[in-house]
Formats: C-alpha cells, sequence, structure tokens
C-alpha cells in the first residue's frame, strides 16, 4: 500500500478509535480488538494489491477478504467477529461523511452453529448431590454449594464470591453481583436456604477466617475465599461417582436450572432476569434445549414417531 494511502487509512483508524472510547464508551480490550480487525483488512488489501480508500471498498471486496480469513483456519466465531468490527466501521465512516455508501452493509457473517450443552435431569442432580458424605465438613460446605447453584442458576464466579451480607433468606431471596458488577436479586430455594444456614451454624464458625475473607460465605478449610477450580474438581468427582458420563462443570448446574424452568412453563423473560442475562436472545437457546425435549417426548411417547 502507498504511503498516502497509509497514512490515509493510520488517519481513519485513529478517528475510528477516537469514536469507539468517546462515544460508544467501549472498554480498551473491545476497541483494541476492532482496530486489529480493520488492521487485517488493510493487510489484505495490501498483499493483494488493491490500493483503495474506504469509498473505493466494495462489498464484493468485503466478501472476498472474508474467504481469505476463512481460508487462514479462523472459526466461524471469529470470522462472525471481525466482521462485525468491519461494519462499525463503515457504519463510522458513513456519519463521518469518508464513504456515501456503506459496502458492509449486505456482508454476512458465516452461520454459527450453537452447540446446546449437557444438561442434568432433576434425578441426575439428585444423584450427583447424594454422593456427598455428609459426615464430613466439606460434605456439608459442599451440599450447600450445589444446591444454591442449582436452585439459583449462579455462575460459578457468583457461587465463589457470594457474600453472607447478600443472603436474604428469611425472605427468600439473594443479591448476586455479575458480569460488569451488575446485581440481581434471585429467589432461593427452601433446600438451599436450609443447607446454608446447616453450613454456617456448624462448620462455618468452627473456621478460622482469613482476614478479608469475613463476608465470602462458602470458604475452604484454610479460610480463604474457594477457587472456580475447586468448585469444578468438586463436581467433576462427584460425578463420576455418581457414574454420569456426560461432560459436565459447574456451568451445567445453571443449564440445567434453566431448562428445567423453561421446561415447566417459565416466562423467558423471567428466566432472563434470574440468570442475568444482558438480552433475551442468550436466554432463547433455553427455547431450543426445550424443543429437544418437547421431540424426545414425542419419539417415546408419540405412537406416530415409533
Amino acid at each position: 500500500m502507498s504511503d498516502n494511502k497509509t497514512t490515509m487509512w493510520q488517519s481513519y483508524k485513529r478517528g475510528f478509535k477516537a469514536y469507539l472510547q468517546l462515544e460508544k464508551s467501549l472498554s480498551d480490550h473491545s476497541v483494541e480488538a476492532y482496530l486489529h480487525d480493520i488492521e487485517k483488512l488493510t493487510t489484505w488489501l495490501s498483499v493483494t494489491g488493491y490500493l483503495l480508500s474506504p469509498d473505493q471498498v466494495t462489498l464484493k471486496d468485503l466478501e472476498q477478504f472474508v474467504r481469505w480469513i476463512s481460508e487462514l483456519g479462523m472459526t466461524a466465531g471469529s470470522q462472525a467477529r471481525i466482521v462485525s468490527g468491519l461494519k462499525s466501521f463503515f457504519k463510522y465512516c458513513l456519519m463521518e461523511q469518508i464513504i456515501t455508501v456503506d459496502p458492509s452493509y449486505l456482508l454476512e457473517s458465516p452461520k454459527l452453529k450453537r452447540t446446546l450443552p449437557d444438561i442434568l435431569s432433576f434425578e441426575e442432580i439428585e444423584n450427583i448431590i447424594g454422593q456427598l458424605d455428609l459426615s464430613k465438613p466439606e460434605g456439608g460446605r459442599n451440599k450447600a454449594i450445589l444446591e444454591t447453584l442449582y436452585s439459583c442458576g449462579l455462575r460459578v464466579s457468583e457461587l465463589v464470591n457470594l457474600r453472607i451480607s447478600c443472603l436474604y433468606l428469611d425472605v427468600g431471596f439473594i443479591r448476586v453481583i455479575g458480569k460488569g458488577d451488575k446485581e440481581r436479586l434471585v429467589p432461593i430455594g427452601s433446600d438451599a436456604i436450609k443447607y446454608i444456614n446447616i453450613y454456617r451454624n456448624d462448620i462455618r464458625v468452627h473456621i478460622a477466617v482469613k482476614p478479608g475473607n469475613d463476608d465470602i460465605l462458602f470458604l475452604n478449610r484454610r479460610g480463604s475465599k474457594l477457587s472456580r477450580v475447586m468448585i469444578f474438581l468438586i463436581i467433576k468427582e462427584l460425578t463420576k461417582q455418581a457414574g454420569i458420563t456426560k461432560t459436565i462443570s459447574p456451568h451445567t448446574f445453571r443449564h440445567s436450572f434453566a431448562t428445567h424452568l423453561v421446561e415447566g412453563g417459565a416466562d423467558l423473560r423471567a428466566v432472563q432476569e434470574m440468570l442475568g442475562h444482558e438480552s433475551i436472545t442468550t436466554t432463547e437457546i433455553y427455547t431450543h434445549l426445550d424443543r429437544e425435549f418437547l421431540r424426545t417426548t414425542l419419539q417415546q411417547f408419540h405412537p406416530a414417531f415409533k
């Protein structure tokens, strides 16, 4: 790419960066990701010898560029993110009157295959929890942990950071601090309340709490906050003991919580609120799970499907 064109693109990138930071209020990480996307496009323009300015780029050029990054072996998810970055850039160029027609307007993202996560039936969850040895202190703690995970549909990070000051067990709610420090109130079931109280009154009181961990609900034997890896290892071991061969993680309890709600006819907006999803489209994966459940049910019970 000629020096003039390089200088021109650098100028547009600086303007785009300022737009993302000031007008869109994106994080530094997101801004860098967008700029890398544009850098890939200018690299391709340079490699192919097309000395194009933004107002000369066509839809066909962008489609060839997307084909190029696909042939590099980039995943569909990465390609879709780059397409999103290009669309943002050309939208900015249109606003700034650098271009008069947006070449990315009809640019399609690669279709993302949404894989449905493994879920546990209620009986499988009971089987996993049933493997706990409640005669040991960690057994009582882990019982409270798993009951809370399933009862509230928490992310593992939300569970390990759960604070005593965020428990409103007398009215059946907990306050959860989720992604982006967003808070939400989540109902908590009677079994989870029961085992949290047992853990606090009979087990946690005997632990020498490390400074700074006084308000953390679930602690390890040394009085510190549990790690996310520890929760994963606890569940992995119990799943093995229960003879369950599915791919299970702490997140499986969250998926199962949501799926069981949707299967039971719960309102999707209510499920969204409880899971702390910013967009309803994230929650809608559970309607796909529900459809799979319906199809399996038809195959099992409907004479025409047998």
